[in-house]
């Protein structure tokens, strides 16, 4: 008997596992790497100044916790739903309803987001291309490659995050050239003065650091969807483990590496939060047409980003269909077996992101991606909860020990996640561009609780019509 047929299957799933570990690497450092760090590290460097670098630490920190949570359970009981199986099965059948359909907004928040920065990507090298035709191109393109089959959406995924990776790589290269040796700099090595330059270290206080973690948060904001590929891949055992131990790492190096360099090469005060810091680097460095490869790059990531999000939320609704907690028409899978009617359903709500991008192409990015942070929360929080639950019961069946990929430090590290949640939450409240996104949020779980209890009301009484029914046809004549 192999490895994954040992594992119980919680959702009958009927996908194909067909990612290799070289496509799951992949997905995981694309996950890690997306327009939070190519477009909005400039914001965080504002806000926190060179101390952002000690909020990416402690956040990798967190979020490792929370990847090893949903690893010790993606390893056990690979689902293409992921966190919101786990929520639905350990906290509430509720929560994984609220967690499903947060996905659904996530996705439309997100999409806007992502392609409205790729419009304006565009217009680098076509100005007179609207926003909203580029965002429609990218997604029927994306389509295509998500429908054909997981083992194509896999591959495109490696080549997107290849070149994000080869990107961030020569930033940290020539950037450390310009430090340690002066190159593009007339031969003078920069050093490291910068950093504590123009107000020190800590120039914008404990407060200011405090609060650049929303949009750290936002940049980490993907990594939950490797487990997602726990339903698809070909050996989730050997595979899962591998992609989540590399994801601090990852995040250390394309994060903490990225931004030092950043910080050391330019003073933290001159870098705006408008455009790429990634471009300046290159520029100052000397390298022909350096905008334009980064522009390029950056193209690719968000490529990467929208690609993902048409395979990690079809996946969702595939999974949540099979809850049912979401129409059953979702749960189905064509002959390559892929979830066609939850990718067209991707399909269409993106499409009404690319509508919000025609009504609205200025205001777009700021809206949407300010949305996005409480769906993240929601889905780290209850990846964290559903592990707690989870280990309380192998530990009350006595399987603790078969376990075969612990969570760390159990169970101490999952309250330094929920502390670092609680803190992510904390700063929304208190910034008074993200409060207002709160309260639409609290509103949004009002609507969604309501539709709960309207659709299990309507499955048990489409249950006890069944069984009326059939009570009647057994009824003697």
């Amino acid at each position: 008997m192999t490895q994954n047929s040992e594992i119980t299957a919680y959702e009958q799933e009927d996908l194909k596992r067909d990612l290799s570990n070289r496509h799951i690497q992949m997905i995981a450092i694309g996950g890690a790497i997306g327009t939070g760090l190519f477009y909005g590290s400039s914001w965080a460097i504002r806000t926190a100044g060179p101390a952002i670098l000690l909020v990416y630490v402690l956040a990798a920190i967190a979020i490792y916790f929370v990847m090893r949570a949903l690893g010790e359970m993606a390893v056990e009981e690979p689902v293409s739903g992921s966190y919101i199986s786990y929520s639905n099965r350990y906290i509430h059948r509720f929560v994984g309803f609220l967690n499903g359909w947060n996905a659904f907004i996530f996705l439309l928040a997100t999409s806007a987001a992502d392609l409205n920065a790729l419009g304006n990507y565009v217009h680098f090298w076509f100005p007179g291309i609207p926003i909203w035709v580029t965002a429609g191109t990218a997604v029927s393109i994306m389509f295509c490659v998500n429908i054909i089959g997981v083992k194509f959406y896999g591959e495109a995924e490696f080549w997107f995050a290849l070149v994000k990776v080869a990107a961030i790589v020569a930033l940290i290269i020539f950037g450390t050239g310009m430090i340690v040796f002066g190159i593009g700099n007339h031969g003078v090595p920069i050093g490291y003065h910068n950093l504590v330059a123009n107000g020190g270290f800590f120039a914008k206080g404990v407060g200011g650091t405090f609060l650049a973690i929303v949009m750290v948060a936002f940049a980490f904001g993907g990594v939950e969807n490797l487990g997602l590929a726990a339903g698809e891949a070909k050996d989730v055992r050997t595979t899962m483990p591998k992609a989540i131990n590399a994801t601090f790492w990852r995040l250390l190096i394309f994060y903490v590496g990225a931004i030092a360099v950043l910080l050391m090469v330019f003073p933290w005060t001159s870098l705006t939060t408008k455009g790429s810091p990634f471009v300046e680097v290159f520029t100052k460095i000397g390298i022909p047409a350096a905008a334009g490869i980064m522009n390029l790059v950056v193209i690719m990531a968000v490529l990467s980003a929208v690609n993902a999000s048409v395979f990690t939320n079809s996946r969702t609704f595939y999974n949540l269909s099979l809850q049912k907690n979401a129409p059953a028409f979702l749960g189905t899978v064509n002959s390559r077996k892929v979830p066609y009617r939850a990718i067209l359903m991707v399909f269409a709500t993106m499409f009404a992101g690319v509508l919000l991008n025609y009504l609205m192409p200025d205001q777009a990015f700021e809206l949407f991606s300010s949305v996005t942070v409480f769906a993240l929360v929601c889905a780290w929080g209850s990846i964290v909860i559903s592990h707690l639950r989870f280990r309380k019961i192998r530990i009350a069946n006595g399987e603790a020990d078969k376990l075969t990929y612990k969570m760390p430090f159990y169970p101490y590290s999952n309250y330094i996640a929920l502390c670092f949640v609680a803190g992510v939450l904390a700063c929304i409240a208190i910034l008074p561009d993200m409060r207002m996104s709160l309260a639409v949020s609290a509103v949004w779980v009002a609507v969604v609780y309501v539709a709960y209890r309207f659709y299990v009301r309507s499955e048990s009484a489409n249950a006890n019509a069944a069984c009326e029914s059939c009570d009647t046809k057994n009824l003697p004549v």
